[in-house]
């Protein structure tokens, strides 16, 4: 892309808050559960969406708003779908149980596995690019190795359910969160895992009795926020003993009900989140603050992210199927 060319060499600038829509992009016919731009800053105009209309879609959300590909490989919604590293990929997973991970040009599987659970959450490793976390209506989550299309671990949770997985910097460690939440205890709610001997390091970090559907890491500071259905966002050191800071709190957007995804800017000044009620709300990460909401979308907006490239543009997606891209 011709727009992103100049941004390449340079500094990423201060992140300004979007206020004019560029493109409202609407071929899914059913709700978008995510979005991601590409990983490769030179193809960071495609964007991927995966949606509970069995389709994976790649678009062109800098230049034209067009949609480039459909894959449509998955029989039941597609809960998770996330770019490899090196931008030619696409792994999907959904309620068919189906892992698929996809050749962006010309659409072939390179794999595709059955697992034995409805998947509703991938993650890429951040150093070891053929590894990948799976997780989703299980006790369990899964490392595979897509050289050998095998299971390298297994990461045993006695919970139900695993809601969302965050990678912690270098990959050592990585968080699960679950819906394991009782009456009378919050543990197992976030649990961290040792990443090569499949120990859980704790299950001890969060104490609200809330589940918490989405992780994010800080891009430069050693700290996570965790989306909670309390409505408000909690900050965590993202070291052992992964203490929650009890100082900031995000809140004053809803959750409840929504998968509701959130993000900080590439420069990590701005925290923005999705709202049920169909706003993105934008907070300052050191005040914790609303600095803007955006009325975005009618219907639950469940994601809202920043391009990794250019300075402000966003990019949200809602419960209705539709993608809006922002400046």
């Amino acid at each position: 892309s011709e727009l992103i060319k100049p941004y390449l060499g340079s500094k990423y600038k201060v992140t300004e808050v979007p206020k004019s829509l560029i493109f409202y992009m609407s071929k899914h016919s059913g709700p978008v559960n995510e979005i991601q731009w590409c990983p490769v800053w030179e193809q960071s105009h495609m964007l991927l969406s995966a949606s509970m209309d069995k389709t994976v879609k790649v678009w062109d959300a800098v230049d034209t708003g067009c949609c480039l590909k459909t894959y449509s490989c998955h029989s039941c919604a597609v809960r998770a779908a996330r770019w490899s590293s090196c931008g030619r990929r696409i792994l999907s997973g959904g309620f068919d149980s189906i892992l698929h991970l996809t050749d962006v040009e010309t659409g072939k599987q390179i794999f595709s596995s059955k697992t034995e659970f409805r998947i509703s959450a991938l993650k890429f490793h951040p150093t070891e690019s053929n590894v990948f976390i799976c997780g989703g209506f299980s006790p369990e989550v899964k490392a595979w190795d897509i050289r050998t299309s095998k299971v390298l671990r297994v990461y045993k949770a006695a919970v139900q359910q695993t809601l969302d997985i965050l990678f912690l910097p270098e990959g050592r460690e990585f968080l699960t969160s679950t819906d394991a939440v009782s009456r009378d205890s919050a543990d197992r709610t976030i649990i961290a895992w040792d990443f090569q001997s499949a120990a859980k390091i704790s299950n001890q970090i969060f104490h609200e009795r809330y589940t918490c559907p989405s992780l994010t890491l800080h891009p430069k500071e050693s700290v996570f926020v965790a989306q909670t259905n309390g409505n408000y966002m909690a900050l965590f050191s993202a070291q052992r003993p992964y203490r929650i800071n009890k100082k900031k709190r995000y809140e004053g957007h809803k959750v409840e009900g929504f998968a509701v995804g959130c993000e900080f800017s590439p420069d990590g000044t701005l925290l923005v989140t999705g709202s049920s009620d169909g706003k993105a709300f934008f907070y300052n990460y050191h005040t914790s603050r609303i600095i803007r909401t955006l009325s975005a979308h009618k219907e639950a907006c469940v994601s809202a992210i920043f391009h990794p490239v250019l300075p402000s543009l966003l990019a949200t997606c809602d419960w209705a199927g539709e993608i809006k891209i922002w400046q």
